[in-house]
C-alpha cells in the first residue's frame, strides 16, 4: 500500500444557515387573539341580539379566521417581531375586515 496523502480532498460539508421560524406561533396567536377581539366588537355595539345576527351568518366569519391567522403571521414577520406594533396593525386589520363583512352583510 502507498504511503501518500490524498490528492482529491473534499472540503467538510457545512450545514446550510437555519432560519429561525419562531415567529410564526406568536403571529398566529395574535392573529387568533385579534379574530377574536373583532368578533367580540359586534356584541359591544347590538348587545345580546348580535347572536341572533350570528345564528345565520356564523360561517362568513368563520371563514375570516385563516384569513386573520395569515395576516397575523405576515404582518409579524414583515414588522421584524415587534410583538406591540404588529399586534395593534393586526387588530386594525382584522377589524377592518370583520367591519367590510358586517356592512356588506347588513345592506
Amino acid at each position: 500500500m502507498r504511503n501518500s496523502p490524498q490528492l482529491f480532498t473534499t472540503p467538510p460539508a457545512t450545514l446550510p444557515d437555519r432560519e429561525d421560524t419562531a415567529w410564526s406561533l406568536s403571529g398566529g396567536l395574535i392573529g387568533f387573539a385579534a379574530w377574536m377581539l373583532a368578533l367580540s366588537f359586534p356584541f359591544f355595539v347590538y348587545g345580546a341580539n348580535t347572536l341572533f345576527f350570528f345564528l345565520y351568518t356564523w360561517p362568513f366569519f368563520l371563514a375570516l379566521l385563516p384569513v386573520a391567522l395569515v395576516t397575523g403571521v405576515a404582518l409579524h414577520s414583515l414588522l421584524e417581531r415587534r410583538l406591540l406594533l404588529s399586534f395593534i396593525v393586526t387588530l386594525s386589520g382584522v377589524s377592518a375586515m370583520f367591519g367590510a363583512l358586517l356592512l356588506w352583510l347588513m345592506n
